[in-house]
């Protein structure tokens, strides 16, 4: 799935980020309520690895933002924090998945070139890592152009085949770093919108346009994964463009939150960032707000 910023932007005239659908782009939000359907289908269960394509050159810091975060999602922290965001998802009908790191390639020198295809992409995800019981994350870095990327997504998900006979169905996602090519569509609300009000943008909590708007990218993406895995857990709209667990929430970051305003959030008193999520090792994140089934709601973490 993925996330269909020109739709979106018509819609609300601001550049919510960009969520993930399996094989589809995100090109519209509901009224509410929101009520997202069950369709009968697997969700991710049990335990599950994340592993890790770094696709181009990312710094040290960059990588432990990306990190700290994946290893934060099991982790036994208090809320709000991004463990507390993460268990909404077993409220999910036959969820409940614990995420912890698993292996990590480095792709610097480029196997497909600084332009990638969606096709590139499901290739990257089939030919590296194992695949049972794991996810595949490819992120790009700030300079490699993927298919789509700015004009019709910030990131997408969907699921593939590997092993012997193809027999290990396994999802993926992809994710770019957008500081430099659309931050104004897929690093709000941290860079000023493309349209909508020019409001001046938040303080990233970890210093990075690009890989603070990248972590709510992969929050988004990984929630609908865990929720809609294979294209048939809970959704609503249309299969081929549905609304998820978060994307079903656009802009949703702290209460009183409305379109072109993420809502009151936690401020860093030293860095004067905002957040709504503690991590591990000192971390602090902004991440969006999810559909939580219980209460047919979506909420924020503040």
């Amino acid at each position: 799935m993925g996330i269909n910023i020109l739709h979106l932007l018509s819609l609300l005239l601001l550049p919510l980020v960009a969520t993930a659908m399996l094989q589809h782009e995100l090109f519209a939000v509901p009224d509410d309520p929101v009520i997202l359907d069950y369709h009968n289908g697997t969700l991710l269960t049990g335990n599950y690895s994340i592993n890790i394509i770094w696709y181009g050159d990312f710094t040290a810091t960059q990588r432990g933002i990306v990190i700290d975060f994946i290893t934060s999602l099991s982790a036994s922290t208090p809320a709000p924090s991004v463990a507390s965001w993460w268990k909404t998802t077993s409220l999910y009908q036959g969820g409940g998945a614990q995420i912890t790191l698993g292996s990590q390639y480095f792709d610097t020198n480029l196997s497909f070139g600084k332009s990638l295809t969606r096709k590139n992409l499901s290739q990257l995800a089939t030919d590296n890592g194992h695949h049972k019981n794991a996810i595949t994350a490819i992120f790009t870095a700030q300079n490699i152009l993927v298919e789509g990327f700015c004009l019709a997504s910030c990131g997408i998900h969907r699921w593939a085949t590997a092993g012997k006979h193809n027999g290990t169905k396994f999802a993926y996602l992809w994710a770019g770093n957008s500081e430099t090519q659309c931050p104004g569509g897929c690093a709000w609300p941290f860079h000023k919108p493309i349209y909508g009000p020019q409001d001046p943008p938040l303080i990233p909590p970890n210093g990075d346009i690009g890989m603070d708007g990248l972590i709510i990218r992969i929050a988004t993406l990984l929630a609908g994964i865990a929720t809609n895995p294979y294209g048939d857990g809970y959704f609503l709209g249309d299969k081929l463009a549905p609304l998820e667990a978060v994307t079903a929430c656009p802009g949703t970051f702290g209460t009183g939150y409305y379109p072109g305003y993420p809502g009151k959030l936690l401020i860093d008193e030293t860095t004067g960032a905002s957040y709504n999520a503690d991590g591990l090792a000192g971390r602090k994140y902004l991440i969006p707000g999810m559909w939580n089934p219980v209460t047919k709601e979506c909420t924020p973490l503040v």
